[in-house]
């Protein structure tokens, strides 16, 4: 996973990074990657299968993010200025299913505490996109 956000941004390293599944209907794989300074997230979407890259990751950020939402305990939508939404789930020991010479086996991805650091990211995140919404309804 990190091969596939690592070589789509230049300055990967500066970047904390979750493996998310989409929501049915959202459908999807993702790499996140998200840091306070400047506060931004990346999503990569990723194969299911060979967690390749599918698409060019994309930058989410107080330009263009439209609306942010937690769904549930580890769910999330964000929405972006140009009408594209993801949700997804992003959980603290998801399963993935490697393909190989081996054939196809399933690996659990342990991302407790990068985990724990993206649901404290995204809280700071919303919280800082209400206090922008208040101050401008004032």
């Amino acid at each position: 996973m990190h091969q596939a956000f690592d070589a789509q941004i230049p300055n990967f390293g500066g970047y904390n990074l979750v493996y998310a599944s989409g929501d049915a209907g959202a459908g999807g794989s993702f790499v996140i990657g998200f840091r306070s300074q400047p506060l931004e997230l990346v999503v990569a979407p990723v194969d299911a299968r060979s967690y390749e890259a599918l698409e060019p990751a994309i930058s989410i950020d107080l330009t263009n993010v439209s609306h942010m939402a937690q769904l549930r305990e580890a769910g999330y939508e964000f929405g972006i200025s140009t009408g594209r939404v993801f949700r997804f789930d992003v959980s603290p020991s998801p399963v993935l299913f490697l393909e190989d010479e081996q054939g196809r086996r399933s690996v659990e991805l342990l991302q407790e505490d990068d985990c724990r650091e993206f649901h404290a990211f995204l809280e700071a995140f919303m919280d800082h996109l209400d206090s922008i919404e208040a101050a401008a309804a004032q």
